[in-house]
């Protein structure tokens, strides 16, 4: 069985299909993000942790499929580099991470509270999940969109030197912003 395959029965099997999320169930919103990011053409092991990355549940949302005592498990269905981005992704304390990521490169564990530092490709791939997750919170809940949009431009404009070129265009689409000119949708400020 492939490993797509293999996470969808997983988190039908965690009872991901039952639990209320923006938009029916979590199991919906885990296969939206999944596709979004397929659509985009990211690589598959983002795209498996795009489509269980509420497993430990997020700072977002604490509702947890799987305890992180319990990692192996989830390394069993999606492989190791997947699952490192789902723990990272649920993770991790927006508070402390969010705004000053750009800069820093530095995210904290709200599990642990240690911080690290990904290494570039960890990193931009936890960004383009953390965006394209909150494009389909956004679309799916027009309260969200109106209470939270301004936050997310402002966020995601910071984000624009990590993110994916394809992940960024579709939050401007969807937020209906642009990313100022002197930011670099490739990391780095224009005229470099």
């Amino acid at each position: 069985m492939d490993a797509e395959r293999a996470a969808r029965e997983w988190l039908r099997e965690r009872g991901a299909d039952a639990i209320e999320h923006v938009g029916g169930t979590l199991y919906a919103h885990l296969c939206r993000v999944h596709d979004r990011m397929a659509a985009h053409g990211l690589a598959r092991d983002v795209r498996l942790a795009g489509l269980t990355h509420a497993a430990y549940g997020t700072d977002g949302f604490d509702v947890a499929l799987l305890d992180i005592a319990e990692r192996r498990r989830l390394r069993e269905v999606v492989g190791e580099r997947a699952e490192r981005l789902v723990y990272l992704y649920g993770g991790c304390d927006r508070g402390h991470t969010w705004r000053a990521l750009a800069m820093t490169g530095v995210i904290r564990c709200r599990f642990t509270g240690t911080c690290e530092s990904p290494p570039p490709a960890e990193l931009r791939a936890f960004v383009d999940l953390s965006i394209v997750n909150e494009l389909d919170v956004a679309e799916h809940d027009p309260a969200i969109a109106a209470r939270y949009g301004d936050y997310f431009r402002d966020i995601f404009a910071r984000w624009a030197p990590l993110a994916s070129p394809a992940v960024l265009a579709d939050a401007e689409r969807v937020l209906g912003y642009q990313v100022p000119a002197t930011r670099s949708r490739h990391g780095r400020p224009s005229g470099s």
